[in-house]
């Protein structure tokens, strides 16, 4: 069975979550389904969108797994986000937290050194 992830995020200001979004994953959208939505392809058949809708934003809970997270969150700090939170599980894997404007917040994690 092929399995797609469309995982959204709902936020209040559509014009400051695409600016928040396009610094902490480094780049503009893959597309823009609407005036109101816009989408990033993170890895093939696996997307994160942001959605203008004000009533649900600041509840979104997400976390994506990167190949190298050190990197990631070095990419992101020199674009100017530094991670709100970070964890080591008793296991070796790291996850690294930012929250947006509204308050989602998107976990990157990555496997043990």
């Amino acid at each position: 069975m092929a399995l797609d992830l469309y995982a959204g995020i709902p936020v209040a200001d559509y014009a400051a979550a695409l600016a928040w979004y396009e610094v902490l994953l480094g780049s503009p959208p893959t597309f823009v389904a609407s005036d109101t939505e816009a989408v990033w392809e993170l890895a093939e058949h696996r997307s994160v969108f942001i959605e203008h809708r004000p009533e649900h934003a600041g509840h979104a809970m997400h976390t994506v797994f990167v190949d190298d997270l050190d990197t990631f969150v070095a990419q992101a700090a020199d674009r100017g986000l530094k991670p709100t939170k970070r964890e080591t599980y008793p296991n070796g894997v790291r996850k690294a937290a930012y929250v947006d404007p509204d308050g989602n917040e998107i976990q990157f994690g990555g496997a043990p050194l």
